[in-house]
């Protein structure tokens, strides 16, 4: 009978326990609603084709750089370099393309590349020089600022109309560059669940020792990251030179760097690391994206912008840190009462949101 009795109870704890993937995506339907309440409050519709557009435009361009910057953020990392790496991606794309369109596959496979070598670099920087991850990418962010200050004066290189459409044009309401920028994200899901690689970014995040211990090589799952992470950023570089019609050498100034930190702390994914996902953070992406786009409808002051979306960010984190706290001292009860009950269902391995299980 007690044993029944305990497990009922703890059957019930688990169900009321939401993972941090489900929280933040119940908040971005919280954050939606109220905003549409406001913005209603304005004699507007905030589900109007034009805002609706708005927030995924917006969205598209955050959430590339935010995916590969989830990846190194779970193996305890980040990359500061992301804003000056699409600056880069932007200019070579047009310069490349040159206005013509045979180029534009040229264009794409040489952005890919340069983007994943600065990655490479990063990478090897932290894990061979062992410098730290905020120093190493912020040094290589400000090398590639450099150069871009030096060599261009303004806005460079000509994109075609044709490759242009993959900023402009849609599918319905939903913006094709949202549309690829989902397919990226369900391609970074299946990555960190699919393949021994991504199973050994949890790991190497939760604990970079144990994973050494275990057989991780985790300096070459660190460079994968950051690689990818690069790659990604790429990726936005290319969306900005089809909706700029041209490269841009000032768009490391738009805060694309600490913006997509925020994104993927709002998301869910601790920054030491080991849990977290993509999924949580095109949600944080989302929320980012509404917060805007109601902030530009109401016609909100800038600064008080900034602070309501600071705020926003602090309490997010701050309710993700109780729950750890409010989880391991659960475990430490269920632990110490005897057996009468079983420990916590989550493990002590990081493992990816959603998954049942972990790599051995």
């Amino acid at each position: 009978m007690s044993r029944a009795v305990a497990v009922t109870g703890t059957g019930k704890a688990a169900r009321r326990r939401l993972g941090a993937t489900e929280l933040v995506w119940l908040a971005l339907v919280g954050v939606t609603v109220i905003g549409a309440i406001l913005v209603a409050l304005d004699d507007q519709n905030l589900f109007s084709i034009a805002n609706t557009r708005d927030v995924l435009s917006r969205s598209s361009l955050l959430g590339f750089v935010a995916i590969g910057q989830t990846l190194v953020i779970l193996c305890r990392s980040l990359d500061l370099s992301v804003g000056y790496v699409m600056a880069l991606s932007s200019l070579i794309a047009a310069t490349t393309m040159n206005g013509d369109p045979a180029r534009v596959p040229l264009a794409i496979v040489a952005v890919l590349l340069v983007s994943g070598a600065i990655g490479l670099c990063n990478g090897l920087i932290v894990t061979v020089l062992k410098v730290n991850p905020f120093i190493a990418t912020l040094g290589v962010g400000l090398i590639i600022k450099g150069y871009l200050d030096t060599e261009y004066q303004g806005p460079a290189g000509d994109v075609p109309s044709s490759f242009q459409q993959f900023g402009f044009s849609r599918i319905g309401p939903i913006p094709v560059s949202t549309l690829v920028m989902l397919i990226v994200a369900v391609a970074g899901i299946l990555f960190l669940r699919k393949t021994r690689t991504g199973y050994h970014m949890f790991a190497v995040g939760g604990s970079a020792d144990v994973a050494r211990l275990s057989g991780i090589r985790t300096g070459r799952v660190l460079v994968t990251a950051h690689v990818l992470c690069s790659i990604a950023a790429g990726l936005g570089g290319l969306l900005i030179a089809a909706r700029f019609g041209t490269g841009s050498a000032l768009v490391y100034n738009s805060g694309y760097d600490l913006e997509s930190i925020a994104a993927v702390v709002l998301g869910g994914t601790l920054l030491m690391g080991g849990r977290g996902g993509i999924g949580g953070t095109i949600a944080g992406v989302l929320i980012l994206a509404v917060l805007d786009t109601v902030f530009n409808i109401l016609a909100v002051d800038p600064f008080f912008k900034d602070v309501l979306r600071g705020a926003i960010i602090v309490a997010a984190v701050a309710i993700y840190a109780r729950r750890q706290i409010d989880r391991k001292a659960s475990r430490v009860r269920f632990g110490g009462d005897g057996g009468s009950a079983p420990p916590d269902p989550v493990p002590d391995s990081p493992v990816p949101a959603g998954s049942t299980g972990g790599a051995r």
